[in-house]
């Protein structure tokens, strides 16, 4: 792979407490990244803002439109605590937002975000689409295509990929290896909102899901090998073996 786009959830950032950023929990992402670093491919982050607001929850008496604005803005203030450890890490990093605040960040310029990803730098992508009603799922989906990444990596904690059913509470469920995107969407699998899936598929956007934590995956998936669950066009329902 040349370059990807790695989406992140806020919650990766709280740490156990789940609201705000724990500097420990921000520190132990961004050495997974670090550590995956160094192979040759490029890498852009789109980071979500729940461990700060979700509209649907801390927003439900708000107008819509404004609650999303205020989830843009948790976006921002998470990209930017990432970049702060990613540079702890020694990782040249720049952020860019959707909407305009450049005392703190660049705004997003698409060939701009080129030319970091080409001189080897992390780009950190925050406020979303810059848009209400749209989610950070979307804005993974919508920034890959426009860097001409060459797939999504849909992180997950403790979940190594998609299942049939959820693992924390049936034993017999069983983790897709592949899946295609009518799968996803005719199974209803939450794995990314249903307008990012379908954006991914209009442009035959592999996107893989796995776990950051367990270590060195990140690492493989950037060496071009196969781990968790592959979301792709033309691709068989598959069900992963032992070991795998």
């Amino acid at each position: 792979m040349r370059r990807v786009l790695l989406k992140l959830s806020g919650e990766f950032l709280a740490g156990p407490g789940g609201f705000g950023v724990s500097p420990e929990a921000t520190a132990a992402l961004a050495g997974e990244i670090a550590a995956a670093l160094g192979r040759g491919v490029q890498l852009a982050v789109v980071v979500g803002g729940g461990n700060f607001w979700r509209g649907a929850q801390h927003g439900k008496h708000m107008d819509p439109a404004t609650a999303d604005y205020v989830g843009m803005l948790g976006t921002v203030m998470n990209a930017i605590a990432l970049q702060d450890a990613l540079e702890h890490k020694g990782v040249d990093t720049r952020v860019q937002t959707a909407i305009t605040m450049q005392e703190v960040a660049e705004p997003y310029i698409r060939r701009r975000a080129l030319r970091h990803l080409e001189k080897g730098r992390v780009v950190i992508f925050g406020g979303g689409t810059g848009n209400p009603f749209f989610t950070t799922d979307t804005t993974a989906a919508l920034r890959a295509l426009e860097i001409d990444a060459d797939m999504v990596l849909m992180a997950k904690n403790k979940v190594d990929g998609v299942y049939d059913a959820d693992p924390n509470r049936d034993s017999q469920a069983r983790r897709y290896r592949s899946l295609s995107y009518l799968d996803v969407l005719n199974g209803g699998l939450a794995i990314m909102d249903a307008t990012a899936v379908s954006l991914c598929m209009q442009r035959d956007m592999p996107v893989t899901v796995f776990d950051i934590f367990s270590e060195g995956n990140l690492g493989r998936l950037l060496a071009g090998e196969r781990v968790g669950t592959l979301i792709a066009p033309d691709i068989a329902t598959e069900y992963a073996t032992g070991g795998e």
